[in-house]
């Protein structure tokens, strides 16, 4: 999407997560500082551009670790999942804490600025690999 378009569509992912926090809980006093609703945003059009991407993740066993490749759209769903289930348990306290309704609302706000803010000729990552146009280049496909 170019530089200066993304400045564009981090601040917009960034309003509207906090946009979605104040909806969320309209009554609270509590001041909102950072920019992880933004970084949502970001994640959110990550999962529609590349879907089928390899992940990195660290899996704690215990003492041990692991480092497994894992699709994309896999880490991004329990990310999204854990969001919702974190904001549930939370829902009722009225201390600080973490802004679960700004990621949520970061992450629908991106995925759906994906489809404005994305060069032309730009295909989705799930309809690329259905037209067979994906190619893997480089250490992360």
């Amino acid at each position: 999407m170019g530089h200066g378009r993304f400045v564009v569509f981090y601040l917009l992912c960034g309003i509207a997560a906090g946009f979605a926090q104040v909806l969320a809980n309209p009554s609270s006093t509590i001041p909102m500082v950072g920019a992880s609703g933004a970084i949502g945003g970001v994640l959110g059009a990550y999962l529609l551009l590349h879907p089928y991407a390899r992940v990195l993740v660290l899996i704690p066993l215990g003492f041990f670790t692991q480092l497994i490749r894992v699709p994309a759209y896999i880490v991004l769903g329990l990310w999204c999942v854990l969001q919702f289930l974190y904001s549930a348990m939370t829902a009722g306290e009225t201390g600080g804490g973490v802004a679960y309704f700004a990621h949520i609302g970061g992450f629908v706000t991106g995925a759906a600025l994906i489809f404005v803010f994305r060069r032309r000729g730009v295909v989705l990552g799930a309809l690329a690999r259905r037209r067979g146009r994906t190619r893997r280049r480089g250490p992360w496909g």
